[in-house]
């Protein structure tokens, strides 16, 4: 039975399953739609967060969905992108290695350490915010009008600096957190 506590993760499903009909659109060059969607997306996330914060929602669930829904679209939405010739390949796979390297260095804390509570870093949220904007930008650049390339350029550098400053801040991070709990 769904109880109002579930609205959050139930969003966080639903922005999962967006995920699959963005693909699609921007696969089929429907930039508006696409956008639409991917804003509505945006929307969602902002409103599950909002939801869980403000009503004490949270869950173990939520803290894995949530993240999970947002690294699902916006990977899927830049290996698109970089199908499409908008991005470029090496920016895709920097994405996919940093969240590689979060997800393991979660999971080795998590299995050798103690039971991990991940709470984004503020680089991280600085990151995802980027991200969010840069594929925005470019589906806006593809589907509306173009977007000065200087601007398309400086976006993609900050996304790329602030992808390689996240993923040192989090090894960082856990391993400085893993050292302290093993001291005897």
């Amino acid at each position: 039975m769904l109880r109002a506590r579930d609205i959050p993760n139930v969003i966080s499903v639903l922005r999962i399953l967006l995920v699959l009909p963005v693909i699609h659109l921007l696969l089929h060059q429907e930039f508006r739609l696409a956008m639409l969607l991917f804003f509505v997306a945006g929307v969602s996330d902002a409103l599950d967060g909002f939801l869980a914060r403000q009503f004490g929602w949270r869950s173990r669930l939520g803290g894995i969905l949530d993240p999970l829904a947002d690294k699902f679209l916006l990977i899927s939405v830049f290996v698109c992108l970089a199908w499409l010739d908008a991005l470029p390949w090496w920016l895709v796979g920097l994405v996919v290695l940093r969240d590689l390297v979060i997800v393991g260095g979660a999971l080795a804390y998590h299995l050798t350490v103690e039971r991990l509570e991940a709470e984004p870093t503020l680089i991280s949220k600085l990151n995802t915010a980027l991200q969010i904007l840069l594929a925005l930008l470019v589906v806006y650049d593809l589907g509306f009008e173009p977007v000065p390339g200087w601007i398309l350029q400086g976006l993609l550098w900050a996304v790329s600096f602030t992808l390689v400053a996240s993923g040192l801040d989090y090894v960082l991070e856990w391993s400085r957190r893993a050292a302290a709990r093993k001291r005897p």
